[in-house]
C-alpha cells in the first residue's frame, strides 16, 4: 500500500506543478447531449474547425479543450447518428467558458445543423482496436427471435461466437473469460440467458457500447484480452417516453422520463415461451416443465448542482429451468445476475474532472439434479464489491492526464453435495487494489503519444504487478492515419466452461501455487478515407498468453488435493489481421469485414508438448452487413457470415476390456491428436425488413419481419459417434435451420 500512496503523492505534485502554467490560456469545456432526450453522448467528437486539435466526451458525456490562446473559435461537434453542429466561441484571456452542446438526431433538421469535413467526423471513431456498436444497429440486425447486443458484436471483425447457441464472445483468439464485461462500471460475470443463446443486455436499456478488442488503456485491468464497456440509458430529460415490443421468444417494455432535477429509466424483459412449451409437451418427451427468464434494468439520475451529478443503476436477471429429459433424470436450475452502481461525477474546475463509483456484482448458479434417485446439488457464486475513483486533468493543450484507483474484493464459492459422496467446498475471498496513470501527449498537431502504467495487487498474489501501456498515432495526410500500440496485462481469474450449458460454468482464481496469467499485446493499424462516405480500417495484432491456468480436464476428484493441483498450466499465442470497409452515407450503408486469425495453446503432456490450435481459432472470417432504405417507411437489412471450421478432437475408436471386479466390460475411447481435425466451414445469410409507421394513429410503431438462415444451411455444431461401426461413424449434430421471426414495437 505504501507504493500506492507514493504513486498518488507523485501524481498530486504533478497536477499542482502543471496547474501554474499557461495562466493566460483558456479552456472550453462542457457536456454533449441528445437534443431530443437530454441523454449524454459518450465519445462524441469535438474539434476546433480547421485544425487537428480536438477532444472526445468521456463516459459521462463531458469534454475539455484546454491550453487555448485567446481568440475566436468554431467548434465542430459530431456523433454517429446525429447532425454535426458548428458553434462560434469567443475566448477571452484566462477565461474558461462552459459550452454545453445539444445535437439533433439525423431525422430532425434545425437551422444550426451543418455538415463538416470527413476528418472532423472520424477523429474519435478510428482508434486502434476500438469499435462502437450503436444501439440502433443492434435493433436493426436480423436476430434469432430477439435483438441481442452480443450477437450484433459478433458481426464485427475479430469477434466470434462458438456456435449459434452461444452468445459468449471470442475476441482475437481469446477465451470468453479473457474479456472484461462492464455494465455501468460494474463487472458482469456470466451475462447470458437461455443457456447462452442470448446475452443479459436488454437492447431497450442500452445507451452506448465501447469494445476494446486489444491493447486497451490503463484505466482497465484484470483480463488478458479485451473489454466490453456497456452503459445503460440515463432516461429522457425532456418528456416521458415508453415502448412495448412483442416477439416470439420474449417481450419487452420500457419507460423513461424527467423529474425536477434529473431523469429515470426502467426497462423489463421476459420470455414468452410457456404457450409453445405447453403445446410441445403434449406430443414430445423431454420438454421442460418450467422455463422462463426475465431481467430488469433501472437507473436514476440526479443533478445535485451545476458541478455534481449522481447516478444510481441496478440490474437483476434470472433464468429458471425444471425438466426431466430422460427417465430417472431431472434437473432444477435457477441462475442469474445482480449488479448495482452508485456513481458521483464532480467538476472540480475547468481542468479537473472526477468520477467516483461504488459497484456490486453477484452471479449465482444453483442446480439440483437427480439421477436414478441419487441427488446432487451445486451452489456456485461469484460476488464482487468495489470502489473506483477516476480523474481527468487537462494541464494544457499538449497533455491530457488520467489517473485512478480501483479497490475491492472478489469472493468465489463452490459447494457440491452428492448422496453417498464426499462434499466439496471451496471458498476464496480475494481483496485487490490497483492504481493507474495515463498521459496523452501531443508533440505536434498531427501526432499523439499515449503512455500509461497500471499497477495492481491481489491478496492471493505476493507481488505488485506493473502493466505498462503505450500507443502512438498520427496523420501522414489529412485522410491517412497510422497507429501502433503495446500493453502488458495480468489475469487472476479463469473460467471452467461447459459448452453444453453455460449456467454450469465455474469461476476460479489464482492462489497459493497458482500465479496469475499474463501476456503482452502488440497492434498496428492504418485508417483511411478512400472516398467521401467510406472508411477503410486495417489492423494487425499479436498477443502472448503466459502462465495460463485451466481446470485440469483429467481431474477426477479434487477432494483433498492442494489447490494448485486443480489446474493444468500452459501458454498461448494469437495473431492476425482485420480489414473493414464501411459505407456511412446514402441510402445504402453498412460494412464488409475480413479477419485472418490464428490462436494456439501448449500444455505439457498434450500432443507431446507441441502447440495445437485452440478451440477459439477461426482462421478465416468474412462478415457483411448492409442496410438499404427502400422508402421513407421501409428498410431492409442483410447480414452474411462465413467462418472457417473450428478445431475439434476426433474420436477414432473404442477399446473394450474386462474389469476383474465387475462383470460389465469397460469401454475406453481412443482419440486423435487434440484439435487436429476441423469442422466444415460455417456460413449463414439472414435478411430482415422493417416498417416504420403509426400504431392506430396514437404512437410510433416498428414492425419487423426476419428470416434467419435464409438458404437453410445446417451448420454442424459437433459430431456424435457410433462406435458400433467400423470405422467409427460420424453423426453430425446441426445448428439452426431456416427460422422466420416477427416482432412489433410501439413507442409512445
Amino acid at each position: 500500500m505504501n507504493r500506492i500512496h507514493s504513486f498518488f503523492l507523485t501524481l498530486f505534485c504533478l497536477l499542482i506543478g502543471t496547474a501554474a502554467t499557461a495562466r493566460a490560456q483558456g479552456t472550453i469545456h462542457g457536456y454533449v447531449t441528445d437534443a431530443s432526450s437530454g441523454e449524454t453522448l459518450l465519445m462524441a467528437n469535438i474539434v476546433i474547425a480547421g485544425t487537428a486539435q480536438g477532444a472526445a466526451t468521456n463516459t459521462v458525456g463531458y469534454y475539455m479543450l484546454s491550453g487555448l490562446e485567446p481568440g475566436d473559435y468554431i467548434l465542430a461537434v459530431s456523433y454517429i447518428g446525429y447532425q454535426t453542429r458548428r458553434i462560434d466561441v469567443t475566448l477571452r484571456p484566462g477565461a474558461h467558458p462552459r459550452v454545453d452542446v445539444a445535437l439533433q438526431p439525423e431525422y430532425l433538421v434545425g437551422d444550426e445543423v451543418v455538415v463538416t469535413g470527413e476528418r472532423e467526423d472520424e477523429e474519435e471513431r478510428t482508434r486502434l482496436g476500438v469499435n462502437r456498436m450503436p444501439a440502433q444497429l443492434v435493433m436493426q440486425l436480423p436476430a434469432v427471435f430477439e435483438a441481442d447486443l452480443f450477437r450484433s458484436l459478433q458481426m464485427l471483425p475479430g469477434i466470434k461466437a462458438s456456435s449459434d447457441f452461444s452468445s459468449g464472445l471470442l475476441i482475437r483468439g481469446g477465451s470468453p473469460d479473457q474479456t472484461l464485461i462492464l455494465l455501468d462500471r460494474t463487472t458482469v460475470y456470466n451475462p447470458s440467458h437461455f443457456f447462452g443463446l442470448f446475452s443479459t443486455f436488454n437492447p431497450d436499456a442500452i445507451k452506448d457500447v465501447q469494445i476494446y478488442k486489444g491493447s486497451y488503456p490503463a484505466r482497465f485491468g484484470g483480463r488478458l484480452g479485451s473489454v466490453v464497456d456497456v452503459y445503460n440509458k440515463d432516461g429522457n430529460r425532456e418528456q416521458a417516453h415508453g415502448s412495448v415490443s412483442l416477439g416470439l421468444l420474449a417481450s419487452r417494455a420500457s419507460i423513461e422520463g424527467p423529474f425536477e432535477k434529473g431523469s429515470w429509466m426502467l426497462a423489463a424483459r421476459r420470455s414468452t415461451l410457456e404457450p409453445i412449451l405447453a403445446a410441445l409437451r403434449s406430443g414430445a418427451d423431454g420438454i421442460p416443465e418450467t422455463f422462463y427468464f426475465y431481467d430488469v434494468n433501472a437507473k436514476l439520475n440526479l443533478d445535485a448542482g451545476p458541478k455534481d451529478r449522481l447516478s444510481l443503476a441496478t440490474y437483476a436477471g434470472l433464468d429458471k429451468l425444471r425438466m426431466s429429459p430422460v427417465q430417472d433424470f431431472s434437473i432444477d436450475l435457477p441462475y442469474g445476475n445482480r449488479t448495482g452502481s452508485l456513481i458521483w461525477t464532480h467538476l472540480f474546475s475547468h481542468r479537473l474532472f472526477a468520477t467516483y463509483a461504488l459497484t456490486g456484482s453477484h452471479y449465482f448458479s444453483n442446480p439440483d439434479l437427480s439421477l436414478g434417485g441419487s441427488p446432487f446439488s451445486r451452489r456456485n457464486e461469484v460476488t464482487e464489491a468495489g470502489f473506483k475513483a477516476d480523474m481527468e486533468y487537462a494541464p494544457g493543450e499538449r497533455h491530457q492526464i488520467e489517473a485512478g484507483l480501483w479497490a475491492g474484493q472478489i469472493m468465489l464459492s463452490l459447494h457440491d453435495r452428492g448422496e453417498g459422496e464426499g462434499a466439496f467446498d471451496l471458498k476464496r475471498r480475494t481483496p485487490y487494489v490497483a492504481a493507474y496513470l495515463q498521459d496523452v501527449w501531443r508533440p505536434a498537431a498531427a501526432w499523439s503519444i499515449k503512455t500509461g502504467l497500471r499497477v495492481q495487487r491481489y491478496a492471493s498474489d505476493d507481488a505488485l504487478r506493473p502493466e505498462p501501456r503505450l500507443s502512438v498515432e498520427g496523420y501522414l495526410s489529412p485522410d491517412l492515419r497510422v497507429q501502433a500500440a503495446y500493453g502488458r496485462y495480468y489475469q487472476y481469474l479463469t473460467l471452467a466452461s461447459f459448452y453444453s450449458m453455460t449456467a454450469m460454468d465455474i469461476w476460479l482464481g489464482a492462489g497459493k501455487g497458482v500465479p496469475p496469467a499474463w501476456g503482452d499485446q502488440f497492434g498496428l493499424g492504418i485508417k483511411t478515407v478512400p472516398a467521401k462516405g467510406y472508411r477503410l480500417d486495417i489492423e494487425t495484432y499479436a498477443r502472448t498468453m503466459n502462465d495460463l491456468f485451466e481446470l485440469d480436464p483429467n481431474l477426477q476428484d479434487p477432494i483433498g488435493l492442494p489447490y494448485a493441483r486443480y489446474f493444468r498450466y500452459g501458454e498461448g499465442l494469437a495473431y492476425g489481421a482485420e480489414v473493414m470497409l464501411e459505407k456511412t452515407d446514402g441510402a445504402l450503408t453498412g460494412f464488409a469485414a475480413y479477419t485472418y486469425s490464428r490462436s494456439t495453446r501448449r500444455f505439457p503432456g498434450v500432443n507431446g508438448g507441441a502447440s495445437f490450435p485452440s478451440r477459439y481459432e477461426r482462421i478465416h472470417d468474412v462478415n457483411l452487413v448492409l442496410n438499404y432504405d427502400l422508402s421513407r417507411r421501409w428498410r431492409t437489412t442483410l447480414s452474411f457470415v462465413y467462418a472457417a471450421g473450428q478445431p475439434y478432437t476426433r474420436a477414432l475408436g473404442r477399446i473394450q476390456y474386462d474389469d476383474p471386479f465387475n462383470s460389465v466390460p469397460i469401454d475406453q475411447i481412443v482419440v486423435g491428436r487434440v484439435n487436429a481435425s476441423r469442422l466444415p466451414g460455417y456460413h449463414r445469410l439472414d435478411v430482415g425488413f422493417t416498417r416504420r409507421g403509426r400504431f392506430f394513429g396514437v404512437a410510433e410503431s416498428e414492425f419487423q419481419i426476419q428470416v434467419i438462415n435464409l438458404y437453410n444451411h445446417r451448420n454442424i455444431w459437433f459430431y456424435d459417434y457410433d462406435f458400433q461401426q467400423n470405422p467409427v461413424a460420424l453423426d453430425p449434430v446441426r445448428m439452426l435451420p431456416l427460422l422466420p421471426n416477427a416482432s412489433l414495437t410501439v413507442r409512445f
